[in-house]
């Protein structure tokens, strides 16, 4: 058994005020109350909210507080994410900081949520990193999920625990939480999908295990969601099968087919007939006057 103590913490984000003493007092109240956690993820956009004009150099102040407050209490923290100023660009970056308070590496969101969340840049590097004598981490934000590609190869990098800060207020959360269960079973896998409240979301935050069974489904309160997982058991479905059936990252490795869709410069006249990508408009009302058959 390789245990390891992961917690999410679901809770209210504001998009006119710094989340940050609110950040600082949840995870004070959740290390007092569970003291044996090893590592607490927050939600996407946790300490700005979702307004770009927030955005920080990065290292910067916000990103130095929570790495006091790592070492103050010797925990892996991934503080959800924040809008990050890098050049003329802005993205949206979570930052994963050890026990020491070491800044280990920087996920740049690959999938903005467009055409609504115009104007920010997309990442285009994978983070996977380890944990000592535990295993690996990888990181994904929010929309990225709905792209399987990119939890796959962090699955094909060695990851076996998805952290994955959400911030969803919208009414397609259902769906989300069917992506979820969906991710981590196709990967045999751990997934904590961590969603905020208020500015910060709906709730409903989820965490799924390697066979797709929830192990916790939020509801629309702030929680703290403390979860001792195993990864062996990742190990174990991932070379056994799931359930002692598929094994699907074998299948995966040994595949006979290739996929031309993913070659550089491909050409896919279906793709390009659907149009830009842009908000969709609002549709006119005939004016006509009704037929007589219709009155």
């Amino acid at each position: 058994m390789v245990p390891f103590a992961i917690a999410g913490i679901q809770t209210y984000i504001s998009a006119v005020q710094s989340n940050l003493d609110r950040i600082r007092i949840r995870l004070n109240t959740l290390m007092a109350v569970y003291p044996w956690v090893q590592m607490v993820v927050f939600s996407e956009l946790a300490t700005y909210g979702p307004l770009p004009k927030h955005a920080e150099t990065l290292p910067g102040p916000s990103e130095k507080a929570f790495q006091e407050m790592a070492a103050q209490h010797g925990i892996w923290l991934l503080p959800g994410s924040m809008f990050e100023k890098r050049g003329d660009r802005i993205y949206n970056t979570a930052s994963v900081i050890d026990p020491s308070g070491r800044v280990v590496g920087r996920y740049r969101k690959m999938f903005p949520f467009l055409p609504y969340e115009m104007g920010v840049s997309a990442g285009d590097e994978f983070l996977v990193f380890e944990v000592p004598e535990v295993g690996k981490f990888g990181v994904s934000i929010c929309y990225d999920m709905w792209f399987p590609e990119t939890t796959r190869t962090m699955t094909v990098m060695g990851a076996e625990v998805i952290l994955h800060p959400s911030l969803t207020g919208t009414i397609d959360r259902d769906a989300e939480l069917s992506i979820v269960r969906a991710t981590a079973v196709m990967n045999q896998c751990y997934v904590f999908d961590i969603n905020g409240l208020g500015d910060g979301g709906v709730g409903r935050s989820i965490i799924c295990g390697p066979e797709g069974m929830v192990w916790h489904q939020a509801g629309y309160n702030e929680e703290m969601i403390p979860i001792e997982i195993d990864l062996e058991r990742v190990r174990y479905c991932r070379k056994q099968g799931m359930l002692r059936l598929g094994q699907t990252l074998k299948s995966f490795r040994d595949r006979q087919v290739a996929f031309p869709i993913y070659e550089t410069g491909a050409t896919h006249p279906y793709l390009d007939s659907l149009g830009p990508l842009e908000k969709p408009v609002r549709k006119s009302i005939s004016a006509r006057a009704p037929a007589p058959s219709e009155t």
